[in-house]
């Protein structure tokens, strides 16, 4: 499937703190192509990221330690820190200058390019951008950690640094991405960049959970009804939901889970490659679930691929309950889940089982939680851990290797 490619590279490059960013490929780009001639949209010109900035490597430099710690500037491209030669440099993308600093804080590199022509820097990121899409890197910029002011752009090369740079509500810096695909969620700003294609966010995408931080309003189950299924006893930081599977699939597709091809059955539909969560018999109301659907190939002349399975619940508890007795069998024996066996990951009154970690990373980024009933199982700081609707079970964005 296609989107799962995206989120399984997206995965993979996080990995590698000189890959994860959107100006940096291992093949130099060439010179960038010429402005275009569409004057940039009265919004991207009064936005806080197109305000005023400095017109010097030093006086970028001192902008960036408002934010974060930018230490030991050198424009040595031998310094030994991080390769420069695999960056875009000086004569590319109207870059003048190059230069690195240290972030001592995440602690992590910072690549900083000086252009006296943003315009037509971003258009060759979105020019850099669409080529290596068009050649099936669909995952190119969607956890973008290139941050734009008015006369510099730079790379963060860690997660941590580019959150400390766009996430101040003061801040005048953003994340720029120029794949169609960005998702950005609610609460976070989406602004027109000076070329079409290309937006400027606050928000930091990263696969590895150490993005940006979740900015919904805190809820308390125990003021707001019955209405609200799935809210944890001592209340969330906010999970996903919607009225109905057409609803679910507009959220979920095609940032994450591939739906073009989506069957809405009350059979119990699996393959030997993919196991779902819900077992029914038939009947998945037993479980909980109110309606249900599959997304991806089903079994015929050949095998069932790319399988995920889309709900809406109406008793919240049932599921988590269930579910948790089909964990607890699976894990008896050695420990573990069938390579096979979806994962539950639920929001308020919607599930999504799967069992490609790509989804799940991609989910994690929309509010839904994995149901983990493992014994004594917990997760590292930065992570989400919620009480679950069963005893035994909690709700969380972090897997164990």
């Amino acid at each position: 499937m296609r989107l799962q490619r995206i989120l399984a590279a997206t995965a993979a490059l996080a990995a590698l703190t000189t890959l994860a960013t959107a100006c940096e490929d291992p093949a130099k780009p060439g010179p960038p192509a010429a402005s275009p001639t569409a004057t940039a949209t009265a919004s991207a010109q009064a936005s806080p990221a197109a305000g005023s900035a400095p017109a010097t490597l030093a006086g970028a430099q001192a902008h960036v330690q408002k934010y974060t710690s930018c230490e030991n500037l050198s424009t040595d491209p031998n310094d030994r820190r991080v390769a420069l030669s695999g960056f875009i440099g000086a004569g590319d993308w109207s870059i003048t200058e190059r230069g690195v600093c240290t972030d001592k804080k995440a602690p992590g590199e910072i690549v900083l390019f000086l252009t006296p022509d943003m315009k037509a820097f971003q258009q060759a990121a979105k020019d850099h951008a669409t080529k290596l899409i068009a050649e099936g890197r669909e995952d190119y910029g969607l956890a973008s950690r290139m941050v734009v002011g008015k006369t510099f752009a730079l790379t963060a090369l860690k997660t941590r640094t580019a959150v400390s740079l766009v996430d101040p509500p003061n801040s005048d810096l953003r994340i720029l991405s120029c794949n169609p695909n960005v998702y950005v969620p609610e609460g976070f700003k989406k602004e027109k960049a000076l070329v079409e294609g290309c937006i400027l966010t606050d928000y930091v995408n990263s696969p590895d959970g150490q993005g940006s931080p979740f900015r919904g309003a805190v809820r308390d189950p125990s003021t707001e009804g019955t209405e609200k299924p799935g809210q944890p006893a001592t209340g969330s930081l906010g999970l996903a939901s919607a009225g109905s599977i057409a609803e679910l699939k507009k959220m979920v597709h095609p940032h994450t889970v591939d739906c073009t091809s989506m069957t809405v059955t009350d059979e119990h539909v699996q393959s030997i490659d993919y196991l779902p969560v819900v077992d029914a018999g038939g009947n998945p109301r037993t479980w909980g679930v109110k309606e249900r659907a599959v997304c991806g190939t089903l079994g015929g002349a050949q095998r069932a691929h790319n399988l995920n399975w889309l709900d809406t619940v109406s008793d919240m508890k049932t599921l988590q309950t269930k579910a948790k007795a089909a964990q607890l069998a699976d894990l008896k024996d050695d420990g573990r889940l069938k390579a096979t066996a979806s994962k539950l990951l639920v929001g308020t009154n919607v599930a999504v089982e799967t069992n490609s970690k790509s989804v799940r990373i991609g989910l994690y980024q929309f509010q839904f939680l994995y149901l983990n009933c493992e014994t004594g199982f917990t997760a590292p700081a930065g992570y989400r851990l919620e009480k679950a609707q069963v005893e035994g079970c909690v709700l969380t964005n972090y897997e164990r290797q």
